[in-house]
């Protein structure tokens, strides 16, 4: 009888070794190895991709089609994936327990049956009832819609081919096991199979696929990075889980952009999507009081207003506390060092609070400007225009940098009301007069906050 070969893999990283290590040396996390037996694969379980072509051609010769597409009917999903679903494609939804994975998919899954297409959701960790009970609050009937309550591989397999559906929904990747395999459902290596198996359906038979990955406490996706190396599209659902709003960003997406941002607000009766999020985030503003301004971003395509508040006091302490909710904490802490060099704004024993109104996370630079406006006005409690946006990159020498799609900011601005813009100096050359709203052009944070703030 021939001896069972043993290899130890990472469950972080997908690292093996032929022996056990307390620390992984590809990831460096702890405790992460464990022990699984050795399988060998054939050749008959490779999934060849390329099938009419056994040796290199010039690109030239090659022919491009266009990849046909078919909506969600949800136009935020439709808009982070590129403008549609593209069939025989493999996506990763990935996001925070609670968050409303399940939710989005079931009223996905809902809106493409009504359109006629056979959609098959496959649950490992709900029964029948369970998914019936939760498809009854959200008003999903349609007679297209199949759900399978199973995390056996080898079954779940006969009963695609049975069933031949248009979409898959698998719930989740990390509940699926083959039976080929020893190691437990939710290790390296039956997440690998698990993901290859559909990533072979979905080419093989031009499937649709989704696939819900569980995140980890760091909040990435749990299993091997390899796992979002396999896929097509890479979607996170985003939001504090005690918040109404919901964002879905795609990290990574073959048929589309990766800027794009779609939004969504969590109502007793699912997720409803929000086509102007601006209005919606800037609504509560409060008036009368400092340390609350509006600034401009753009996610994609899409130019969007967002409340950003700053709460400056004096500390109890020696080391005075700084916090910073939905924007960059070491940036913050290097635009607080720019306010006390360039402009000898005395910070330094004060306790400074950054806050993006909405649970919005926001990285971009044109940010820069109005964390600066915000934290002066609440330091020196001089209450900002309520018709004011402010928009701008800084420099550590207090220079105000250019911003791209300076004309979408500023005519959503004009359109939500806002009758003043401060925008960079650099980004006037070029920019035609657009009436009904005051552009005012600056080169440094001194002039931005004598504007602003009136000196």
């Amino acid at each position: 009888m021939s001896k069972v070969k043993t290899k130890h893999i990472c469950q972080n990283c997908g690292y093996e070794s032929l022996r056990w290590m307390g620390k992984c040396p590809e990831c460096d996390k702890w405790n992460t190895f464990v022990e699984e037996i050795e399988e060998k694969k054939t050749r008959h379980d490779l999934f060849i991709l390329n099938k009419e072509n056994d040796k290199p051609i010039p690109i030239n010769s090659v022919k491009v089609v266009e990849e046909p597409r078919f909506s969600t009917n949800i136009k935020e999903l439709d808009r982070v994936l590129g403008g549609g679903l593209v069939n025989g494609s493999l996506i990763l939804v990935g996001g925070d327990p609670g968050i409303g994975k399940s939710t989005l998919l079931i009223q996905v899954s809902n809106e493409i049956a009504k359109t006629g297409k056979k959609v098959l959701y496959i649950s490992g960790e709900e029964s029948a009832q369970q998914i019936k009970m939760r498809g009854k609050r959200l008003n999903v009937d349609s007679e297209n819609l199949y759900i399978f309550p199973e995390n056996n591989l080898s079954i779940i397999e006969k009963q695609i081919d049975n069933l031949k559906p248009d979409v898959i929904i698998v719930d989740s990747i990390q509940t699926v096991f083959s039976p080929e395999i020893t190691s437990a459902p939710g290790s390296v290596s039956q997440i690998k199979e698990g993901t290859s198996k559909f990533m072979k359906i979905a080419k093989s038979f031009g499937i649709t696929t989704f696939i819900v990955g569980h995140v980890t406490k760091e909040g990435s996706l749990a299993g091997p990075k390899v796992l979002e190396h396999m896929v097509d599209t890479v979607i996170y659902f985003e939001g504090e889980r005690y918040n109404t709003y919901r964002m879905i960003r795609a990290v990574k997406n073959r048929f589309g952009s990766t800027n794009e941002l779609g939004v969504f607000e969590m109502r007793d009766l699912g997720l409803v999507e929000i086509d102007n999020p601006s209005k919606i985030l800037i609504s509560e503003r409060p008036k009368g009081v400092s340390g609350s301004v509006v600034v401009s971003t753009v996610e994609g395509t899409r130019p969007m207003l967002v409340e950003l508040q700053a709460l400056v006091s004096p500390t109890n302490f020696g080391i005075p506390r700084r916090m910073a909710t939905g924007v960059d904490y070491n940036r913050v802490n290097l635009l607080m060092a720019v306010l006390e060099k360039r402009v000898g704004l005395q910070i330094q024993n004060q306790d400074v609070y950054i806050n993006v109104v909405g649970g919005i996370k926001l990285n971009e630079p044109a940010m820069d400007l109005g964390i600066i406006v915000s934290i002066a006005s609440g330091f020196r409690n001089i209450e900002i225009n309520q018709d004011t946006v402010v928009i701008g990159e800084v420099g550590l020498t207090g220079e105000i940098r250019g911003v791209s799609f300076i004309e979408k900011r500023i005519l959503e601005s004009k359109k939500l009301g806002f009758k003043k813009i401060v925008i960079p100096k650099n980004n006037l050359a070029g920019l035609e007069k657009i009436d009904g709203i005051k552009i005012f052009g600056v080169e440094n944070i001194r002039e931005a906050l004598d504007v602003v703030l009136g000196g």
